[in-house]
């Protein structure tokens, strides 16, 4: 009996069959023979003739009586939890609001059995212009930003914005919240921008903080873990204090500052109420040039990637930044690419890329000039680089633009 016919009979789902299914189809397309998985493929509105693994698994988990391939993980991630931990139940936290910087959680906390409300504030302030203004216009800046680096739609970003400006409003001394993170600058710019934005420690105020997670070789974020790890990070929550919540507006102060010397000073000292700020910070501030190569150390790292691989698709360059080479992973794919896009568009190019097809696959290298800057020959603020900004230090490079040393000191051209 194949494995969905048999999982409608006594409803569990043997997942790898599955995935192993969705690949038996997908090879079979590939190889013109199949004829009826193809005319099942149009029928759902997919024409082809190009298909991919996510295709043959909408199909699979069609036939297995689901509407998606997503709906079919969460319920077999669901009752695999459920198996393992019968007992399990998140304490007092009917009433909690989880924040977080983004959605990758909020799947494994239903899973894993946590009701409270669940909220996303996913404003990438690691890039783009971050800058100390009042409130509806520092929200203009960052839509005019998200729209321009990533081609999104500047109604639903607003939507997106209005969303959680409201949701931002509503906090007070009322409130109970447990916020999640990572310690990378993504993770900590949000815990510092919802902090500095309560008018009041709330009555509930709790932090689950982690870097690494024993066992887990290269630990990127808490998305990449299992539902079953959640209730092991609840039972590491910590309450934050007026300490957490003063040292987040300075920080965010700092972060927006035209200037960014408060900025490094907070960045080299460790901080006991937020511990992993600092180090955030440190390496955040590194994204303003550097002072030997006009780099940011995230342009650095592509090229030294391309110098130490050659000629690479771009989404194996990711891939080698976020496992290898970059000390706290931050990015997203879509946020790599927007990163990648002023090294090749250049007037005088550090990268050169091959034309054609999906940009994670389009072969890039690195040019005569990339070489002589990445080995300190040349610094690129002389060649008129693309304006740019980090948190509120607007750079240009004719206009004695801050730079900052290896070792976190910072200063004008």
């Amino acid at each position: 009996m194949p494995a969905t016919n048999a999982s409608r009979h006594h409803g569990l789902l043997d997942l790898p069959s599955l995935r192993k299914r969705a690949k038996r189809l997908l090879k079979a397309l590939k190889n013109h023979e199949a004829d009826d998985v193809r005319e099942q493929l149009r029928a759902m509105g997919l024409s082809g003739p190009d298909y991919r693994l996510a295709d043959t698994q909408w199909l699979v988990a069609r036939e297995a009586g689901f509407a998606s391939w997503p709906k079919l993980i969460t319920h077999t991630d669901g009752v695999t939890f459920a198996a393992r931990h019968p007992g399990f139940a998140a304490t007092n936290e009917a009433a909690v609001q989880h924040w977080r910087c983004g959605n990758d959680i909020e799947h494994s906390l239903r899973v894993a059995g946590f009701s409270g409300s669940f909220h996303m504030f996913d404003d990438p302030m690691v890039m783009g212009p971050v800058p100390a203004l009042p409130d509806d216009d520092y929200w203009s800046v960052r839509a005019d930003f998200l729209e321009q680096a990533f081609g999104l739609s500047y109604r639903d970003i607003q939507q997106r914005q209005a969303m959680q400006r409201d949701a931002l409003a509503k906090l007070d001394a009322d409130s109970e919240l447990v916020l999640w993170c990572e310690g990378d600058a993504y993770d900590q710019l949000f815990l510092i921008r919802l902090l500095a934005s309560l008018p009041a420690l709330p009555r509930r105020l709790e932090l689950i903080e982690i870097n690494r997670v024993p066992g887990v070789e290269r630990f990127i974020g808490i998305g990449q873990l299992a539902p079953d790890l959640l209730p092991w990070l609840w039972s590491q929550r910590r309450s934050l204090g007026e300490d957490a919540l003063a040292l987040a507006r300075e920080a965010w102060a700092a972060y927006t500052a035209a200037d960014p010397s408060e900025w490094a000073v907070l960045a080299a000292h460790l901080h006991p109420a937020l511990p992993l700020l600092g180090p955030a910070l440190a390496r955040q501030l590194q994204e303003l040039p550097g002072t030997v190569d006009g780099l940011s150390l995230t342009q650095r790292l592509v090229l030294r990637i391309l110098a130490d691989h050659g000629e690479l698709p771009a989404g194996k360059v990711f891939g080698h930044l976020m496992m290898s080479y970059e000390p706290l992973p931050y990015l997203g794919d879509l946020m790599f690419h927007a990163l990648l896009r002023p090294l090749i568009d250049a007037p005088h190019p550090l990268v050169h890329e091959q034309p054609g097809g999906e940009w994670q696959r389009r072969l890039v290298r690195l040019t005569a000039l990339g070489e002589q800057i990445l080995l300190g020959h040349i610094n690129w603020l002389d060649y008129a680089p693309a304006e740019r900004w980090v948190g509120g230090v607007r750079i240009v490079a004719d206009r004695l633009p801050w730079v900052v040393s290896s070792d976190g000191r910072v200063w004008r051209r």
